[in-house]
């Protein structure tokens, strides 16, 4: 179950990092580490730091982006220590580690890690289900890399052995990449449609993304959403 657990790092800029991350997993019994754009390659500074977690650094998967490295998980939760203009439904650290449990029986789950620096970007937070935050200490919430992934790891292990208690999900959810195809047609057909300005977009994509990540439809449901969007295009004459 926990192999199916993916600990994605984006753009990390010290291999050290990458090291320590893999050494906080490997003590949690997850094993999956996707790399996206590092700075650096692992080198023999996160061999050094890994201590004894050679093997996930060994078996590391490093793609160009987050999209590609959560296109075949249901279930993508994003880090953020910062407010957001825009509010995202979140979660709770142990809840994550609990929806993670009862999810990843049906397909790979993803826990996504933003740069040492600037965390992760607004785009790439849109690409998420949900957002945690680790409720530090107000004065100084600054974390370590490796300290935020030992923490929400920790957390998975915890729910992992308390699994019996948490309940299983029935419903089926798409995977990332289909919900990723679905957004695109709902903006070509908005824009087809001329709800949308080409010119002047403002934040419609950004607001309905929240709009379906918070009501976060099922399969089934998605099929019927991507039905309307086809009719739609058919009355209108487009194609594709």
């Amino acid at each position: 179950m926990l192999d199916n657990i993916k600990i994605v790092l984006v753009n990390t800029s010290h291999t050290g990092n990458i090291g320590s991350a893999a050494r906080a997993m490997k003590t949690m019994g997850l094993s999956q580490l996707v790399l996206v754009d590092p700075v650096k390659a692992p080198d023999g500074h996160a061999s050094a730091m890994a201590a004894g977690a050679g093997d996930i650094l060994g078996n590391v998967q490093t793609v160009d982006t987050l999209e590609e490295a959560v296109k075949d998980c249901g279930l993508v939760v994003g880090t953020s220590a910062r407010s957001r203009t825009l509010p995202w439904p979140m979660l709770e650290p142990r809840e994550c580690g609990e929806k993670f449990i009862a999810e990843v029986p049906q397909y790979p789950v993803a826990l996504v890690f933003g740069r040492e620096n600037s965390g992760l970007t607004n785009e790439e937070l849109q690409l998420c289900h949900f957002h945690v935050c680790i409720p530090a200490n107000p004065e100084y919430s600054s974390l370590n890399l490796a300290a935020a992934v030992q923490t929400l790891c920790y957390e998975i292990r915890m729910a992992f052995l308390n699994k019996t208690r948490i309940a299983p999900v029935e419903e089926e959810y798409p995977l990332s990449d289909d919900l990723e195809r679905f957004y695109v047609h709902l903006e070509k057909t908005l824009k087809a449609t001329q709800f949308i300005v080409p010119k002047h977009p403002g934040m419609v994509m950004t607001k309905l993304r929240r709009l379906f990540n918070r009501a976060r439809p099922e399969s089934q449901e998605l099929n019927i959403l991507r039905g309307i969007l086809a009719s739609i295009d058919k009355a209108t004459g487009r194609k594709g």
